[in-house]
């Protein structure tokens, strides 16, 4: 009786420690599952993460050997190009200085400044009376700075074929024309005083800034703070051939015309007809980077 007393006493004990038990182990368990899940989906991100890297990077590697196999047959490709080009005019000179981003394989947006001279083609430089004097222009009134501001398009028409060929672009731009106007001087005897003057033309002066006693010209260095603005407007086109052997630098020859209509008259000579529109033909070296 005692023994069985003794096993009785147990039992409780024993179902208590068995639903314990059970209680742990499913919790256990359903930890256990949760972890599987999350090192599972830990593993799948990591092997997601090195297959992107892989793929960007043999992306990139594609797209290099597709540039230079370009390169190899002579198409121009870039992202940006800076270019600086010197030009020779029918009345003048200038430079100029061009930002393209290219848009498609054929086109790339412009945006252009030039800053030119122009002159009067009655324009001829004479000796002065004194033997020391410059030479000057009989008759000059006002250097004129031509100054634009232009936005346009460059469009390949043909590529180079490889890398010692030739591309052949249509360039055109337009915009704002700030026409600087600079008054000309010159050394001059005043034939009542005898005393030599620096003069510009002006009404008072007009007999001896074009009498016979000019003793040559004054020199770059005046009229600088007395520069007038006449604005307007202008319209440009051009072929242009790319003759360099790499798509890094540019080396080209630009061959075109432009067209400036200022809203007053330019008066540049005496004894000429002042007008409001001027065209003219160029010729330009360009040499510049692309990235």
């Amino acid at each position: 009786m005692i023994r069985k007393a003794s096993v009785d006493l147990f039992i409780p004990f024993i179902l208590l420690l068995q639903t314990f038990n059970q209680y742990y182990v499913k919790k256990l368990s359903l930890i256990a599952v949760v972890l599987f899940f999350a090192m599972s989906l830990s593993a799948q991100d990591s092997t997601s993460s090195v297959m992107s890297k892989k793929d960007k990077k043999e992306a990139r590697r594609q797209k290099i050997n597709e540039l230079m196999r370009q390169a190899e047959e002579g198409v121009l490709v870039y992202s940006k190009q800076s270019i600086f080009g010197v030009q020779l005019r029918t009345n003048g000179y200038g430079f100029f200085y061009e930002l393209g981003k290219m848009k498609t394989n054929r086109k790339t947006n412009i945006y252009r400044i030039d800053f030119a001279e122009s002159k009067n083609h009655k324009e001829e430089k004479l000796l002065g009376s004194s033997f020391f004097g410059n030479s000057f222009i009989y008759g000059k009134i006002n250097y004129f700075y031509p100054v634009t501001l232009g936005v346009g398009q460059q469009y390949i028409l043909g590529q180079k074929g490889n890398k010692n060929g030739v591309a052949v672009s249509a360039v055109y731009n337009g915009g704002v024309s700030l026409g600087l106007l600079r008054p000309y001087y010159i050394n001059a005897d005043d034939p009542l005083t005898g005393e030599n003057k620096t003069i510009k033309y002006t009404v008072e002066d007009s007999a001896i800034f074009v009498g016979p006693t000019i003793t040559g010209g004054a020199g770059f260095g005046k009229g600088w703070s007395e520069i007038k603005v006449k604005p307007g407007l202008f319209a440009k086109g051009a072929m242009r051939f790319d003759y360099g052997r790499f798509n890094e630098s540019v080396s080209a020859l630009e061959i075109g015309v432009s067209a400036e209509y200022y809203f007053s008259k330019i008066p540049i000579m005496l004894f000429q007809k002042d007008k409001n529109l001027f065209i003219q033909a160029y010729i330009a070296i360009l040499f510049g980077r692309r990235k």
